[in-house]
């Protein structure tokens, strides 16, 4: 574990286990980079080099003020790789990370990426506009802006119900997964968890899709209640070239049980392809 410096001085937390090819984790919101652990240790085992950080507002990482943006998270990543010196990286990012690398690459290209891997990622755009009838309304972001500024602990906990599914009918649900979310969401600062609610629900990444030039994973549930599998995975194997699309039926956002275990099996597959 150790920590790089942004450009603006702001120290973003990593872990960094094993060696092999490069696999960089980015992760969802209002997550850090616990949330990836199991695929950490999974790649880690099988001869990859798993690196994950906190994004700037979240976990381990600073909390400042400013900079809460996506092409500042795409440049903190940018710093990160750099700074280790990857090359031939994977880029792994789910929800918002998934944002993430697809603005670091419209940023800063492939130079040094291999592979890329969409989960239930928000690209291109969460938002319900004209154009993107398939979205949200803006009042369901609004809710969330309320939930986060309100009473944060108590929407942190309900929240964790839609995101691995607990609410859907049959669901055994789990209190463990339910605190572990609980608990790495209170570790967000306020200022971060707020920003970054609009980053990803209003950036458009249709043309930092567009510049993805490297084979990609697209995979995502099509009972996700969090980002609609109609508005985001369905139009990203679109607008990816070299893409691959996984659709996972009746999983939820976040990774639990069988989903996981699905996950898990292709990304393996898809790193040693």
């Amino acid at each position: 574990m150790g920590t790089v410096t942004a450009e603006d001085g702001t120290k973003i937390f990593y872990k960094d286990w094993g060696t092999g090819q490069p696999v960089v984790f980015s992760h969802g919101w209002p997550l850090n980079a616990d949330a990836w652990d199991n695929q950490l240790r999974l790649v880690a085992e099988n001869g990859y080099r798993a690196i994950a950080h906190d994004r700037r507002g979240h976990g381990r990482s600073d909390q400042p003020w400013n900079g809460n943006h996506m092409d500042t998270y795409a440049d903190d990543l940018s710093r990160l790789i750099e700074s280790l010196d990857l090359r031939d990286a994977v880029l792994v990012g789910h929800s918002t990370g998934g944002g993430e690398v697809a603005r670091y690459i419209g940023r800063h290209g492939t130079g040094r990426v291999a592979k890329a891997v969409l989960l239930g990622a928000v690209p291109p755009l969460m938002l319900k506009t004209e154009a993107n009838p398939e979205g949200l309304p803006i009042e369901a972001f609004d809710a969330i802006r309320a939930g986060v500024t309100g009473d944060r602990s108590q929407f942190y906990w309900d929240l964790a119900d839609p995101f691995y599914g607990f609410n859907r009918p049959g669901s055994k649900g789990s209190d463990g997964v339910r605190r572990a979310f609980w608990l790495w969401s209170m570790q967000v600062g306020l200022k971060g968890a707020y920003d970054c609610i609009a980053q990803f629900s209003e950036q458009d990444y249709t043309e930092d899709l567009k510049r993805i030039d490297v084979p990609t994973l697209i995979a995502h549930g099509d009972d996700d209640q969090i980002v609609p599998y109609v508005a985001s995975a369905q139009k990203s194997a679109q607008l990816v070239k070299d893409s691959t699309l996984k659709t996972y039926s009746g999983c939820p956002h976040g990774l639990v049980g069988d989903y996981e275990q699905q996950f898990n099996s292709d990304l393996l597959a898809f790193l040693r392809g």
